[in-house]
């Protein structure tokens, strides 16, 4: 549950508050005033996170109201998960039949994959990373599966035998639902729509939720491997939490230049999805993105990430948004629903 804007740390007033902290091409906002349901403010944050969107398509967000016991909580959980033998993590790997891919992951290089590189140079520069992943659709009794949706989208989650986790997971996630539905309004007034427009088409969500796990590097990488390769995400947005640990996500800038992503304490990453871009005409864009190696004399730090991949209903249609087309800026893209473009993307990534 996000609790009260003040409680985010901010004792200044409304009218003192700035809505951007910190410039830059991946700027830090502020969404506490927002929060506090001025329609004005509201109006004043929207405008910023659309100016953002429409440039970088990456922001650090503050005032978002996530207790800090809660972040806690599940990074001590994911901690105590990545440091499980590797036979006792394998026990829970993926099913290849599950489309979600819950459960542990092993490393693989979904760069490499979208690139068409081969089987062998793929292999070899695989990310240097672990991942567990959880969604709702494998709760008992998940809504939003209709009859016609690919096989295996009702696979059960796969939970470890560590006192905690599970509860500290559920509660993280559903505060992301929380977090990202108010993102999706502020995006929808950015966007000259009602607030509420989105949120029928994300009411029965098919969001992934995946825990990054970055070992230390005790021997050094191929020549172009990384923690995580050059990559866009696929969904309306991503929230992600990310620690300070030296080796962390990166951004690519207009001018093709790597920008560093703040990880600042007691904020959040938020970035726009391939499929908003599609939904937008566009308009706002999907900029890719990495997670770099530490420096060698660092190499010895672990790291650890957490983002929840915002993914509209299945049965969500996604066509232009009506106020990003008009006379000489018709749809660029086929009408398509949430499922089968996130099926596709799947599919040619991964060959499942």
């Amino acid at each position: 549950m996000l609790t009260e804007p003040n409680a985010s740390g901010s004792g200044a007033t409304a009218e003192q508050e700035p809505v951007t902290l910190v410039h830059g091409y991946v700027p830090v906002i502020d969404i506490s005033s927002a929060r506090r349901g001025d329609r004005a403010q509201r109006l004043d944050v929207a405008r910023v996170i659309g100016e953002v969107c429409e440039t970088s398509g990456f922001m650090a967000v503050t005032g978002h109201g996530v207790p800090e016991s809660l972040i806690q909580d599940v990074y001590r959980a994911t901690q105590n998960f990545f440091a499980l033998p590797t036979a006792v993590k394998r026990q829970l790997l993926a099913d290849p039949s599950d489309p979600l891919m819950r459960g542990f992951g092993v490393a693989g290089n979904l760069a490499a994959a979208n690139d068409g590189v081969d089987a062998e140079t793929a292999r070899r520069l695989a990310d240097l990373s672990e991942t567990y992943t959880y969604n709702r659709l494998g709760d008992v009794g998940a809504t939003g599966i209709p009859h016609h949706a690919r096989k295996g989208l009702a696979t059960l989650n796969k939970w470890p035998m560590l006192q905690g986790f599970r509860e500290a997971y559920l509660a993280y996630y559903r505060t992301m639902e929380e977090l990202a539905r108010e993102l999706t309004r502020l995006m929808a007034l950015a966007l000259g729509l009602d607030e509420n427009w989105f949120l029928d088409k994300i009411d029965h969500h098919i969001s992934n939720m995946t825990a990054n796990y970055y070992p230390a590097q005790e021997v050094p990488p191929e020549p172009g491997q990384l923690r995580k390769g050059v990559h866009s995400d696929w969904g309306v947005l991503t929230v992600l939490y990310q620690d300070g640990a030296p080796g962390g996500l990166q951004v690519r800038d207009k001018a093709g230049a790597w920008v560093d992503v703040p990880a600042l304490e007691g904020t959040f990453v938020v970035n726009i999805g391939d499929l908003m871009a599609v939904w937008t005409n566009d308009r706002w864009v999907s900029t890719v993105h990495r997670v770099v190696n530490p420096p060698r004399e660092a190499a010895y730090h672990e790291r650890y990430s957490i983002p929840f991949f915002l993914q509209p209903n299945y049965t969500a249609r996604i066509e232009c948004i009506p106020t990003c087309s008009g006379p000489g800026n018709p749809p660029r893209h086929p009408p398509t629903t949430s499922g089968e473009y996130l099926v596709g993307k799947l599919s040619a990534a991964y060959g499942i």
